[in-house]
């Protein structure tokens, strides 16, 4: 019976190994999370496929590392629980690099530049974040932009509703029942180059950030070999690619 139980025991450690040697969804594949209305970055087109600048870099860093990649829509409130959970393997979709988040996950060195800005309509009266006081501002919840505003004497003055992503933050701003709309400027350039003369972006913005691809805590393996992915796409061209596709230049940080 010891023997016997020798083996199971020898048999349930080996499966505990390879369970933990594995990504989220096991093997060779890479589980990325994504908030799928974040356009340019990650979001859905006319066909329901997803497409955008991260999901075409993403891809291609898969390739670099050998590694199959499957997109997995997540809610973006909870993407660290997703990844520390083992639910995803990367959350990667405009990601800002806080030191709040740092204490709860690995990052890459940024990649993309980015600032939080105000969204107002074009004929609204409103031309200062100073303009704001009074006023409904609407905000993605728990995002970068929560924190942008947060950081502002401003935040105090104003009324903020939250929203699950930026796309219904924005359709409250056109149909005034918020004032403004704390935003990425990268999400917003998009929206204003497909409805133009909608949008107008005060002058002042609340925050410089950097976006990063987040890793879970203690796996260091998979950051240093998507770190090298993404290195040897600087090298060889293809970061610059995929940014000339989406932005028109080559805005990938080196």
């Amino acid at each position: 019976m010891r023997k016997i139980a020798l083996v199971l025991a020898g048999f349930m450690l080996l499966l505990t190994v390879v369970g933990c040697s594995k990504s989220a969804s096991g093997g060779n594949e890479l589980v990325v999370g994504i908030d799928d209305k974040f356009a340019p970055m990650g979001f859905r087109d006319e066909n329901n496929e997803l497409v955008g600048f991260d999901i075409d870099y993403a891809r291609a860093a898969a390739e670099k590392m050998g590694k199959e990649i499957k997109f997995q829509p997540i809610d973006w409130k909870a993407k660290e629980s997703e990844l520390s959970s083992g639910r995803i393997d990367l959350i990667w979709n405009g990601y800002t690099i806080t030191e709040e988040r740092k204490e709860k996950v690995l990052f890459t060195k940024p990649y993309l530049e980015n600032s939080q800005v105000v969204a107002v309509l074009s004929d609204s009266d409103i031309s200062s974040i100073s303009d704001l006081a009074g006023k409904e501002v609407g905000l993605q919840a728990l995002s970068s932009a929560a924190d942008a505003l947060s950081a502002n004497e401003i935040h105090d003055q104003v009324k903020i509703n939250e929203f699950p992503d930026n796309v219904l933050a924005l359709g409250d701003l056109k149909n005034g029942r918020v004032d403004a709309v704390v935003i990425d400027e990268v999400v917003l350039n998009y929206y204003m180059s497909k409805e133009e003369g909608t949008y107008r972006i005060l002058d002042e913005h609340l925050a410089p950030e950097q976006y990063g691809i987040g890793v879970k805590k203690g796996n260091e393996d998979l950051l240093n070999s998507l770190q090298k992915a993404l290195d040897d796409m600087n090298a060889d061209g293809t970061a610059a690619k995929v940014s000339e596709k989406w932005f028109g230049e080559n805005k990938v940080l080196k």
